[in-house]
């Protein structure tokens, strides 16, 4: 989780039309948005509220920007919070203390809970079963799962699925073969689970996590749902001395490439 890269993520974008605002699930047209600042450290995700706010999270700082991704607001976190997701007005944010990737489980791995408005923590909860690390979490359906890191010697991925008071309800296993440090980035999309992986792998899986394909595209920094097979993708970059930067770029779904992304 220390690597940078990208992710995917599907946003709602909205316009103004004769004076009113309407949203463009079904219209996302190809463009870029990029995070307003400089960030200390990567991008390791972002959300969508569907109704034109982004956030995204840089390991040590959460950002809420406009659909222009103009900040609204931002906070200090510690490090390293992973990706996130957006479920009834609050950011769930994958969170790890510990060692990411150690063969002998010594992560430290929570999900906090912050106010989707203001960007205020509420809760914590502790995911134990995480001991490679939490990473990256989505919802769907009532339920979370939780993503994360994985040791060299392990040829499989792992999802850890909780209600939606983080009791722990089951671990999926996948067998993808060895992902370098695991699974980074979640989301459920059209009817599929979407997880992105460091090196340029895209897991796909049915709603029962039985995976389906895995396909050459690279979505390690954020992914989400916006209009059907519409998607938003996330790139960072990181500058010795300067610090790191992110922004989405739209995609479409493709039944061979998995994703494509649009030019303008």
């Amino acid at each position: 989780m220390r690597l940078f890269t990208a992710l995917t993520a599907i946003v709602t974008i909205s316009t103004t039309f004769t004076g009113t605002t309407l949203p463009l699930q079904a219209q996302l047209a190809p463009q870029e948005i990029a995070c307003e600042g400089i960030y200390a450290q990567h991008l390791q995700g972002f959300c969508t509220n569907k109704k034109g706010t982004i956030y995204w999270s840089f390991t040590t700082t959460l950002v809420k920007t406009d659909q222009q991704g103009k900040v609204l607001n931002k906070v200090p976190v510690g490090d390293h919070h992973g990706d996130l997701c957006y479920h009834n007005d609050k950011l769930y944010v994958a969170v790890n203390f510990g060692r990411f990737n150690d063969p002998e489980g010594k992560a430290d791995s929570w999900i906090y809970v912050y106010k989707a408005s203001d960007l205020s923590l509420l809760a914590k909860h502790h995911v134990p079963q995480l001991i490679y690390g939490a990473g990256g979490m989505a919802y769907h359906d009532g339920h979370f799962i939780v993503v994360g890191g994985l040791p060299e010697s392990l040829q499989e991925n792992y999802l850890y699925q909780y209600d939606a008071s983080f009791k722990f309800l089951k671990k999926h296993v996948l067998k993808t073969g060895y992902t370098n440090l695991g699974i980074q980035t979640a989301a459920f999309i059209d009817g599929h689970w979407w997880f992105g992986c460091y090196g340029n792998k895209l897991l796909k899986t049915d709603t029962s996590f039985q995976l389906l394909r895995i396909h050459d595209f690279t979505c390690d920094l954020g992914i989400a749902e916006g209009s059907k097979h519409k998607y938003l993708i996330a790139r960072g970059t990181t500058t010795k001395g300067k610090g790191c930067t992110g922004r989405l770029l739209s995609a479409t779904f493709d039944k061979t490439k998995g994703l494509i992304l649009q030019t303008k």
